[in-house]
C-alpha cells in the first residue's frame, strides 16, 4: 500500500490493473464526466502501465483506490498536470458505479490532500467539474475546494454545450 486509512488505501496502478482500467476508461457512461471522446486500446493501457505512470517525468500519476477491508479496487485517482515549478496540480478521480456513495471518493481526495501537500509539498490541487455534475461539486465543496471559476459552454455534448466549473484546495 501507497497511503491508507481505516476505508481506502491507494496505491500506483499496477500492469495487473490494465483489464480494470481498460474497462473503467471504455465506459461510455463516464465519457463526459472526464472530457473523454475516444475509447482506449488494451495495448494502450498496457504500455501507459509499464512506462508511463510516473509523476516527474510525465507530469501524471494513476492511483487506484482499494477497499482497506476486503482489497476490491473501487476506482482510480489521477494526479496529472503536475508543475512542480508552481506547485501545483490537478486531480481526477472516478469510482466504480457499484462503490459510489460510500465515501470512498471522499476518502481517496482525503488521502491525495495529504500525499500532495505534505510529501509532494504542493500549493494547490485543482478540479475540474462540468456543471451538471452536482455530486462531484456537492463532494468537493464538502472537503473544502473552493470555486474559483466557471467556463461557459465549455464542453460540447449531443445535448448541446456545458458549463465547466473549477475548484481550487489552496493549502493551509
Amino acid at each position: 500500500m501507497f497511503i491508507k486509512n481505516d476505508i481506502v488505501a491507494l496505491r500506483v496502478a499496477e500492469p495487473n490493473d490494465a483489464e480494470l482500467i481498460y474497462r473503467w476508461e471504455n465506459d461510455m457512461q463516464v465519457w463526459r464526466d472526464s472530457e473523454t471522446r475516444v475509447p482506449y486500446s488494451m495495448h494502450q493501457i498496457e504500455r501507459f502501465l509499464l512506462s508511463n505512470n510516473d509523476l516527474i517525468s510525465e507530469k501524471q500519476l494513476r492511483l487506484i483506490i482499494e477497499d482497506t477491508k476486503n482489497g476490491d479496487a473501487v476506482g482510480c485517482i489521477d494526479i496529472y498536470d503536475y508543475d512542480e515549478l508552481n506547485s501545483r496540480a490537478g486531480f481526477g478521480i472516478l469510482i466504480d458505479k457499484k462503490y459510489r456513495k460510500k465515501s470512498y471518493a471522499k476518502n481517496a481526495i482525503v488521502l491525495l490532500l495529504d500525499y500532495c501537500f505534505n510529501t509532494l509539498m504542493l500549493n494547490q490541487i485543482y478540479a475540474l467539474v462540468l456543471k451538471s455534475n452536482t455530486n462531484s461539486s456537492k463532494l468537493f465543496e464538502s472537503i473544502g475546494f473552493k470555486k474559483c471559476g466557471e467556463k461557459k459552454q465549455w464542453y460540447r455534448t449531443p445535448d448541446g454545450f456545458m458549463d465547466q466549473i473549477e475548484y481550487q484546495y489552496i493549502r493551509k
